[in-house]
């Protein structure tokens, strides 16, 4: 223990005695307390001016650059990753997708960025440090040309979320790696800029985010295909090989502005050799959750979905365009309230001198514009009965749970998928993936989701955070509720067999005689929660009909209003 001497040495004393204010008047506390702080900042050297911090920019591309820098992107799955940088070639962009992140990028990532970052930071900018490193020690590139002949673009955003400081995480990490100046753009920081008197080199029009999200979508079209085809191909890696032929294709047709229609129906073509058996039970898992985390395709969520085909399970994914068509929704429903205030709304992105009808018509022609043209890309490739989200339902679905208005992340649409989920008896388990400490998400599959849990009993939900070192751990989970999963499976095929008073041998007969129930492009309507289950209710009813007239009256059903033969009902 100290001295009691020292201590007191130390202490602080304020000397309110004996101070005077004007004439003979007590100092007042606030003067008192003033000329402390004054003493005190002068003992600690904080009287002198100081410059506020501000982070260097570096966002400097012009179109004359654009011929020789090259455009380094990433994020999306590693098919759209791939067709978009085509499509953005074929503007004239030279354009390089990273490599999907894996463990070396999360480690880079750590040791460069701030602590507290969610696993997507450091997953995404260690995976650009990774290739900057590659180009540096391998390639033996000079680090002023890699600055000078390189730029990496990714989106921005804001909310309750990290993705909003993602930009600042990046060049900390990039000047402490030592790459200070490497140029890193945002979408939104972009949109509409002029370096000086010269064009942008990043010319943000409407020809740039056509080809955008055409590449979106031709990525969410193929990967709805190979994830619904190879769980039951006959030939292991017979879809992988489609695949990967597909994507040249496309890309290639993308690059040098072919016409698109050809090429799709080529497409078509690779996939309809393969062949498939659907009668395969196999229980069908809905991934959902952070955007990312269901998104990525290496250890960023532990290879997530090449896990559960291994362990014997159809993966269910969310596609990027239904996000596309979420962010429409969310301006429709904003303009719709606000209509309704008292007084006009003179914010920031209010109504105040625009046309709320006019907006809500283009937003309408958006939404209508996107699912037209994501289902002409589907049924050209042979996705058939492939159906995008009603976002309206997913909405209704979670309003009583999740407050419509709450943005970040998925918003709403996590506990609407779930609902709708078990609901409908869209996937036999939900799991829902985000990175460990994820604000909008976390809260969500911990807390809301498990009232929903309670509301719908039978559904099999498992929520699961990353962290870049827990593998183990979150495969044993999921590999026990899978368990469930496959014991709900194979009850509904035998009930299916059982309704009726089939086999499955004779359902076998049935599609191998019928070349196109048994072909890969054919898809059975949805009844149940997984494929096996839904042909036998599809195949059953034509067994006993006839093949011609099952199917003419399959097809009069779907001519007629949906109240008079629901989505959902069994024949």
């Amino acid at each position: 223990m100290e001295d009691m001497d020292v201590q007191k040495e130390r202490r602080v004393h304020l000397p309110i005695v004996g101070k005077k204010g004007h004439g003979d008047e007590p100092a007042s506390i606030e003067t008192i307390l003033a000329e402390f702080e004054a003493e005190q900042r002068k003992r600690l050297g904080l009287d002198q001016e100081t410059k506020q911090w501000k982070d260097d920019i570096f966002d400097h591309w012009t179109a004359s650059q654009r011929q020789h820098t090259t455009m380094l992107c990433g994020g999306l799955t590693i098919a759209q990753d791939y067709l978009i940088s085509g499509a953005l070639e074929g503007i004239g962009y030279r354009v390089l997708p990273l490599e999907v992140s894996d463990n070396a990028a999360l480690n880079l990532g750590k040791e460069f960025g701030n602590r507290g970052q969610c696993n997507p930071t450091y997953f995404t900018v260690g995976n650009l440090l990774k290739h900057l490193f590659y180009l540096r020690d391998v390639k033996k590139v000079p680090v002023s040309e890699i600055i000078e002949r390189y730029v990496f673009v990714t989106a921005g955003a804001c909310g309750p979320c990290r993705f909003g400081t993602y930009i600042t995480e990046f060049r900390k990490a990039l000047r402490d790696a030592g790459f200070e100046g490497f140029r890193v753009l945002l979408f939104q920081q972009q949109g509409g800029l002029s370096q000086a008197t010269e064009e942008a080199g990043l010319n943000l029009n409407a020809q740039f985010f056509y080809r955008l999200v055409l590449g979106i979508m031709l990525g969410d079209a193929l990967n709805a295909l190979v994830y619904r085809l190879r769980p039951y191909e006959k030939e292991s890696g017979a879809t992988n090989r489609a695949m990967e032929q597909a994507k040249k294709l496309l890309f290639q047709t993308l690059r040098n502005n072919e016409p698109l229609f050809p090429a799709l129906f080529k497409v078509r073509s690779l996939f309809k050799q393969i062949e498939v058996d659907r009668l395969r039970v196999k229980p069908k898992v809905s991934v959902i959750g952070e955007f990312w985390a269901m998104t990525t395709e290496g250890d960023g969520n532990y290879e997530l979905q090449r896990f559960l085909e291994g362990e014997g399970a159809e993966v269910d994914i969310q596609i990027v365009t239904n996000w596309l068509l979420y962010n429409i929704w969310e301006h429709v429903y904003d303009t719709k309230e606000r209509l309704h205030l008292r007084k006009d709304d003179r914010g920031r992105r209010g109504l105040a001198g625009s046309n709320p009808s006019k907006k809500l018509a283009i937003l309408w022609v958006a939404d209508r514009g996107v699912r037209l043209a994501f289902q002409a890309i589907a049924n050209s490739i042979g996705l058939s009965g492939y159906k995008l989200s009603d976002m309206d339902e997913v909405a209704e679905a979670a309003r009583e749970l999740y407050n419509n208005h709450l943005r970040g992340g998925e918003g709403h649409m996590e506990v609407g998928k779930l609902v709708l989920n078990a609901a409908h008896k869209k996937s036999t388990m939900t799991l829902s993936v985000k990175p460990f400490g994820c604000m909008p998400s976390s809260g969500v599959s911990d807390g809301v989701q498990s009232y929903v849990t309670e509301k719908y009993p039978e559904a099999i939900f498992l929520p699961i955070e990353t962290s870049g070192d827990g593998k183990v751990n979150v495969h044993s989970r999921v590999q026990m509720m899978l368990f469930k999963a496959r014991q709900t499976a194979l009850a509904e095929f035998r009930a299916a067999l059982e309704k009726h008073g089939v086999t499955e041998q004779s359902v076998r007969d049935f599609v191998a005689k019928h070349p196109r129930l048994a072909g890969p492009l054919f898809h059975p309507d949805h009844f149940v929660t997984h494929t096996a289950a839904d042909m036998v209710h599809h195949v059953a009813p034509l067994m006993k009909q006839g093949y011609l007239k099952g199917s003419l009256k399959r097809l009069w059903e779907r001519l007629l209003p949906h109240s008079q033969h629901g989505a959902h009902a069994l024949p």
